[in-house]
């Protein structure tokens, strides 16, 4: 019988857990970056 290895599996949830948050940050950035080019491209130009 062998052992299970709960450092392992521990560590593989944190990275997910990471990736996850870092992917849902770039979502947010990409987001805002979109919404404020729409603005500045629908904001009359003001001389």
């Amino acid at each position: 019988m062998f052992k299970p290895n709960y450092s392992f599996e521990k560590r593989q949830k944190e990275l997910a857990k990471k990736k996850k948050q870092e992917e849902k940050r770039q979502r947010k950035l990409e987001k805002r970056k979109k919404t404020v080019e729409e603005n500045e491209d629908t904001s009359p130009s003001e001389e």
